[in-house]
């Protein structure tokens, strides 16, 4: 199983509408809303590196209000 933690900077006053969107996702473990450069916190899991890539990140990149993502792959 891969995990990796997904950053994601907002538009304006979006992130409490994404914070429900990304907890939808497939993939998506947990999601929280955080303070500091980035606005939403989201741990992903998958069987494969590509599943959490493709899939997670590329879902969240997608929605509406998403300004900046950051995908960061659990090494341990």
């Amino acid at each position: 199983m891969v995990r990796a933690y997904i950053m994601v900077k907002t538009a304006a006053g979006k992130s409490e509408a994404l914070l429900e969107a990304t907890r939808s996702l497939p993939g998506v473990t947990e999601a929280h809303i955080v303070a500091g450069k980035y606005d939403i916190i989201i741990e992903a899991q998958g069987e494969e590196v590509y599943d959490v890539m493709h899939s997670v990140a590329t879902d969240v990149r997608d929605l509406d209000g998403v300004a900046d993502t950051r995908t960061y792959i659990c090494l341990e």
